[in-house]
């Protein structure tokens, strides 16, 4: 199969080189690299406008076109019509060198699939659990293993709103546990939702369904949107075998205030766009969790040294809940 690599990136030349070094040392080769940069300065530029990389083409883009989901599109058409699948990764992530080749295998076993992510391995420690023990609150059981549980998750099971679904998959009443709660089994699994940035798809996916502009800049959960959308047309899955590192560069990210104003509103939003009728207990029951997470911040402030960060989320969480009662998005 011919694939290609497509790289959104903003202010972030070293992390870039960090991640196109990991690239060189895959088992297999993308047959294209596309950089699409949005940087205001010039450093990214002049590292990889002629870097003599194999199959790598730099395109800087324009103020109109800055943004992750104008980037990825703007991409999208630039990809020869010749590749089969399209994999988007993050600037800030380092890949194992069977990375490609673990998101191929996939489509050569599952031909129709509509999209196939990777698996992001150093961000949680799992530990194998033999025996599920379902008193035991401190830690989430799956397949197998075992990973300590967040104070979120145990104040929501407390109060009888933890996700009823398995991870990667949104219920009803949204707030569900994300790929990153798969364990580490070398299994692939059936999922509605990828990280758009350890992402892939086919080419004609792509060129039939164009990512949401509506998520402006850093772009909260606009992968969130595009594979729930996609999900309705085509299975998705995740390879746990498909391994690389993401390493969270703070460049190019937004203040913490507008961070948490995001997660509330398009939280809201991409839970619609899954479920646009959830029904009336669900809708309270979505509220009732994204106030207790709200909650669960401001209680950070005494809680973490970050005392700063955790108010400003907050206080953008809280206003962005407020908001909808005014403004919903859509």
């Amino acid at each position: 199969m011919k694939f290609s690599l497509i790289i959104c990136t903003y202010m972030r030349p070293v992390a870039l080189t960090t991640l196109l070094d990991s690239v060189k040392t895959q088992t297999v080769y993308p047959d294209e690299i596309l950089i699409i940069d949005g940087s205001v300065n010039d450093e990214t530029e002049v590292r990889f406008r002629e870097s003599g990389i194999k199959n790598l083409v730099y395109y800087k883009v324009s103020d109109a076109q800055r943004g992750l989901t104008k980037q990825r599109n703007y991409g999208i058409e630039r990809v020869s019509n010749t590749m089969d699948v399209v994999c988007f990764l993050d600037d800030d992530t380092v890949l194992e060198p069977t990375y490609f080749e673990k998101i191929l295998d996939v489509y050569q076993a599952y031909p129709n699939a509509y999209g196939v992510g990777g698996y992001i391995n150093n961000e949680v420690q799992w530990e194998r659990a033999e025996t599920l023990n379902k008193r035991d609150i401190h830690h989430f059981y799956y397949d197998g293993y075992r990973r300590k549980e967040g104070a979120r998750f145990k104040l929501r099971r407390k109060l009888g709103l933890d996700a009823n679904t398995p991870p990667g998959v949104l219920p009803k009443y949204g707030h569900g546990r994300s790929v990153s709660f798969l364990p580490p089994t070398g299994k692939i699994y059936k999922v509605k939702q990828l990280m758009g940035g350890v992402s892939s798809f086919p080419l004609e996916v792509l060129k039939k369904n164009k990512f949401s502009e509506y998520f402006e800049g850093y772009g909260l959960y606009e992968d969130a949107d595009y594979t729930f959308r996609i999900s309705k047309l085509g299975q998705l899955y995740i390879n746990t075998g498909a391994n690389l590192a993401h390493h969270h560069d703070a460049s190019g990210r937004p203040n913490q205030y507008h961070y948490g104003k995001m997660v509330t509103r398009n939280g809201w939003y991409v839970w619609r766009v899954m479920h646009p009728k959830p029904g009336f207990i669900n809708i309270i029951k979505w509220y009732a969790i994204s106030s207790v997470l709200t909650l669960i911040r401001f209680a950070n402030v005494v809680t973490t040294s970050s005392r700063k960060g955790a108010l400003t989320e907050a206080l953008g969480r809280t206003v962005g809940l407020f908001s909808l009662l005014l403004s919903k998005p859509r």
